[in-house]
């Protein structure tokens, strides 16, 4: 089995006639250890993932239901601008009390 060694930036392994030793770069070598530790952290992200699925419900809302959420009601201290000059029905309201900063 080849066990790589950073420290040495060798790798030796057993040969038909001796130890293979190959020499590596330290650029190469830090290369090899930023793209195992991306696939590593892909691997167990993908594991928690799975596991908080299986752990929540799953909680989408029904676009076919009116939102359950409550409705914004402006106060008076709000203006009605339209948006768009062919149709007047869109509008935005802005606050009219603002300060000058």
């Amino acid at each position: 089995m080849a066990v790589p060694n950073y420290t040495y930036l060798k790798l030796k392994l057993p040969g038909p006639n001796g130890v293979i030793t190959v020499s590596g770069s330290f650029e190469q070598a830090y290369a090899s250890s930023c793209k195992h530790f991306d696939v590593a952290t892909t691997a167990a992200n993908s594991a928690e993932l799975g596991q908080l699925r299986a752990a929540t419900t799953e909680c989408r809302p029904d676009p076919g239901k009116p939102s359950q959420a409550p409705t914004f009601i402006s106060t008076e201290e709000t203006k009605s601008f339209v948006v768009n000059d062919t149709d007047p029905t869109k509008t935005v309201r802005v606050g009219s009390q603002l300060s000058a900063k």
